[in-house]
């Protein structure tokens, strides 16, 4: 009966409340798992490796940031001497996997509605869907990113923290929060067209405003709270805990993280829904 009343009156205001987003991710779930395939797929259609790029990908960046940090500039993340470049790389490439799964989905998220004008007029396709597909393509390689790393731990440690397995919800609140703010920048992308740049700058920036390449406490005591403020660190930091340090997160944390980015998304979900109807007097 719901589908049916928006296909007969596509001028209807398209739902925007809390509950139309869950609906509305369950009954286009298969839909997001198959676009979400051919995006990772389509990816590396064509070239010699094929699907072994998002191995190697990986792995190839981490062992160019551990020459430069670790060897160039002689970093060290507060361990011991002998497992010190090893250690040093682990630790370094949870930050940069975190910081890539945010990346990824935020500096496409502009060109989402863009790049599929030819979508925006059929009103039976669910455009609110695109943030997605997005956001699940790139969790595919974070992913493959923490399977690269557990095997570095386990080949360089000889053994895995039982914490790791808490690792999932660690990262669910980013997921959340990342697809909310997909949804707006997929907005603001159709109407202003430099919001592309600037997500690529604002990105960047948050790589080096986040304790990728150092520690929390690195930072005068004054200025780590302010650190907190970028969405990346508290998500690195307890990634580390369960991944490396053997930790539980910290509960009471996340908690507040997910009511936070539960808003968010709801927040992105309602703007998308919003200003859709503009998207194609603009395209």
């Amino acid at each position: 009966m719901t589908t049916s009343s928006v296909v007969a009156d596509p001028h209807a205001a398209p739902p925007t409340s809390l509950l139309a987003l869950v609906r509305g991710v369950r009954r286009h779930r298969h839909l997001v798992f198959q676009l979400a395939k051919r995006e990772v797929v389509g990816r590396y259609k064509g070239s010699f490796l094929g699907m072994a790029w998002s191995f190697f990908n990986p792995v190839l960046m981490l062992a160019v940031y551990t020459f430069v940090f670790s060897v160039a500039f002689k970093a060290r993340w507060s361990v011991g001497a002998e497992e010190g470049k090893a250690q040093f790389a682990i630790v370094l490439f949870v930050g940069l996997m975190v910081h890539g799964l945010l990346s990824e989905v935020l500096n496409r998220a502009p060109a989402l509605v863009l790049a599929n004008a030819n979508l925006v007029k059929k009103v039976v396709f669910p455009l609110e869907i695109l943030p997605l597909v997005s956001v699940l393509a790139a969790l595919f390689h974070c992913m493959v990113s923490l399977g690269v790393l557990l095997v570095a731990i386990l080949f360089f440690t000889g053994y895995l923290h039982w914490s790791a397995i808490l690792a999932p919800l660690v990262f669910l609140p980013l997921l959340v929060l990342t697809t909310g703010l997909a949804w707006i920048l997929a907005s603001l992308g159709v109407y202003l067209r430099d919001v592309s740049q600037t997500v690529g700058i604002i990105t960047s920036a948050m790589m080096f405003l986040a304790p990728v390449f150092y520690p929390v406490t690195a930072l005068p005591q004054s200025m780590q709270a302010w650190l907190f403020l970028n969405p990346l660190t508290f998500i690195i930091e307890q990634a580390r805990s369960v991944l490396i340090w053997g930790k539980a997160p910290d509960w009471l944390g996340l908690g507040v993280y997910m009511l936070v980015a539960v808003f968010v998304a709801w927040a992105g979900y309602a703007w998308f829904q919003k200003t859709r109807k503009g998207f194609a007097d603009v395209l």
